[in-house]
C-alpha cells in the first residue's frame, strides 16, 4: 500500500503513519508539524474560521437585502429597522469577541453563532 504524506501549513511533510494527527479536519490549512504531532496553530485557525463566516453569511445578507427591500416598498419602519440591525449582526460576526478570547481549538468551534449563521459546520 503506498504511503500517505502530510504536507502542514509551513510546507513540511510528514508521513500521515508516523504522526499524531488532530481528529477533526476543519482547521486542515493551520496544521504544523512538531516532531511526530501535528497540532492546530490557534491563530492560523481563526482566520480559517472567520472565513467560514465570510462564506457562511454571504447567501444571508443577500436574503436580508430582500427583506430590507420589502420593508422599504412597504415603508415598513421597524421592519427596515430590524433588517438594518441583522446585517450590522452579520456584518459584525467576524470581530465576535468569543473568537478573538477562544484559547482552545473547541472554543473557536463553540463560538460559531448558530443563533445568526444557522447550524455550526464544526459539530
Amino acid at each position: 500500500m503506498p504511503e500517505t504524506y502530510i504536507t502542514d501549513s509551513r510546507g513540511a511533510t510528514v508521513n500521515a503513519d508516523e504522526v499524531t494527527v488532530p481528529s477533526s479536519r476543519h482547521f486542515r490549512g493551520a496544521w504544523v508539524t512538531s516532531g511526530k504531532v501535528i497540532s492546530e496553530d490557534l491563530d492560523a485557525a481563526k482566520v480559517i474560521f472567520k472565513d467560514k463566516i465570510r462564506e457562511v453569511r454571504k447567501p444571508l445578507l443577500d436574503e436580508e437585502d430582500v427583506v430590507y427591500m420589502k420593508a422599504l416598498e412597504a415603508n415598513k419602519t421597524s421592519d427596515k429597522t430590524a433588517s438594518v440591525a441583522k446585517k450590522k449582526s452579520l456584518r459584525d460576526a467576524p470581530a465576535a469577541a468569543a473568537i478573538a478570547d477562544a484559547t482552545t481549538i473547541d472554543e473557536l468551534m463553540a463560538a460559531w453563532d448558530e443563533s445568526l449563521l444557522g447550524d455550526s459546520p464544526y459539530k
